[in-house]
């Protein structure tokens, strides 16, 4: 549904119906992000004011960091403008450290976008609406490229996108200069607060502006719009990078582990591409350059089944017969007794003892002696062949193709001192319930 107004008339609620014709495509409710700054309170009239919107039960989210001594009076300010214009308002208050490793402002970054998120899925809203414009983009354009960031960074804000839950995220403002959203907001005698932390040149953001943005626009007349479309260009290369990203890995991936060495018989540049998009396709964050150099050095001088293992934002990776895998943490020591329950928390995931017959872990056998259940220490051995002889759980564990951290994290199941089980792998023959009689079936859960 388009707006009937000219653009001259209304940029503002041209560019939002322009945003929701396009992209909003289910039922919901449109959310709108509000702190109560200018560029925020403009968004919001234009939601309101737009018939399109108003049919689809617009809220207003506005995000209480506590970081500044004037952010009640922010929250009222939002709270009037909210009444005023007959809209709900959701209210989140946050906690953010001043010392997250991060710095403040990624920290108040990343608690803002998970209270919008949460706000708006208990809205039932189907999109937020973002209030960044076209001179945000050239900002973070500019500070991407004094970090050195490669097409992606470049790219800048999208206008649009889709999260893991559903949830559309839009700036349908990112195309309107900061010029163009001053005089909207004048010609209708709008009322809003200043954040005078923006004010503050410690920030990085802010110094760029106070400083670095004027003398640019000074020197290039087309600021920011030269650099908005620079970011534009930038993410066409980007996408162009993740096609060529996903033919590579295509061939090379197996359900989530990838072929070492076909990786490493890519062109370089290809190689270091592919696995940049397989760590951010691991939901993580990209490495520098520096690191992934490190990375591709470590899986190059690896040699047969070398032991490769790395950690890259918070993820651990490990290599087992030549295929790159996330794999678990290596986990501490720990033994819990079973009482019957029917399933057992371990520290690291969940072993569920499902009720069978004529199979798995012989309910009579167990019931005379006390079940612990408990890591690997080494040395044990189990019989799986009532023709065989008993065997080191190490051999048999390997012979299974299990990766050694996968391995390391399986809960044993003993029967007083004897190791009776082994989830995922077998029932020790002295403890394998017989044709027709009760058992339990062992279903390891782990939480990764």
């Amino acid at each position: 549904m388009a707006s009937s107004r000219s653009s001259a008339a209304d940029p503002l609620g041209d560019a939002v119906a322009r945003a929701l014709a396009a992209s909003l495509t289910r039922p919901g409710r449109v959310a709108v992000a509000l702190s109560g700054g200018r560029d925020s309170v403009a968004l919001l009239c234009a939601v309101a004011a737009l018939p399109e919107a108003r049919a689809r039960d617009p809220i207003a989210i506005h995000v209480h960091h506590g970081l500044s001594a004037r952010a009640d009076a922010w929250q009222a300010s939002c709270e009037a403008l909210c009444q005023r214009l007959r809209v709900p308002l959701a209210a989140r208050r946050v906690s953010v450290d001043p010392a997250d490793p991060e710095g403040m402002e990624a920290a108040a970054r990343r608690a803002r976008y998970a209270a919008l998120s949460a706000a708006a899925v208990e809205a039932k809203a189907a999109v937020v609406l973002l209030a960044h414009h076209q001179d945000d983009q050239a900002e973070t354009l500019l500070l991407q490229l004094a970090r050195g960031a490669g097409p992606h960074g470049l790219a800048g804000m999208a206008e649009a996108r889709t999260d893991e839950g559903g949830l559309i995220w839009l700036r349908p403002l990112l195309r309107l200069p900061r010029s163009a959203i001053d005089a909207w907001v004048r010609s209708r005698g709008l009322a809003f607060v200043d954040d005078d932390s923006n004010a503050l040149p410690r920030h990085r953001r802010n110094a760029l502006r106070l400083a670095v943005v004027p003398a640019f626009a000074r020197i290039f007349p087309g600021y920011p719009g030269t650099l908005a479309r620079a970011a534009a260009l930038q993410a066409d290369a980007a996408r162009l990078i993740d096609d060529l990203a996903a033919q590579d890995l295509a061939p090379l991936d197996q359900g989530g582990r990838l072929d070492v060495a076909g990786l490493l018989q890519l062109p370089e540049h290809r190689a270091r591409n592919a696995l940049r998009h397989y760590l951010r396709r691991e939901g993580l964050r990209p490495p520098s350059s520096s690191r992934l150099e490190g990375i591709l050095g470590q899986l190059t001088c690896a040699r047969g089944d070398a032991r490769v293992d790395f950690v890259h934002d918070g993820a651990h990776f490990g290599v087992y017969r030549g295929w790159l895998q996330r794999r678990t943490p290596v986990q501490p020591p720990f033994e819990r007794a079973w009482h019957g329950e029917r399933e057992l928390a371990l520290p690291h995931g969940r072993l569920a003892f499902v009720d069978a017959v004529g199979a798995g872990l012989s309910a009579a056998a167990v019931a005379h002696a006390p079940i612990v259940v408990r890591s690997r220490a080494g040395g044990e051995r189990l019989a799986l062949d009532a023709s065989r002889p008993r065997r080191a759980l190490k051999a048999w564990l390997r012979e299974a193709g299990l990766p050694p951290w996968q391995r390391a994290a399986l809960p044993l199941v003993f029967c007083g001192d004897a190791l009776a089980a082994v989830p995922g792998l077998g029932v020790d023959v002295a403890f394998l319930a017989g044709p027709g009689t009760p058992g339990y079936r062992l279903d390891w859960l782990p939480d990764d």
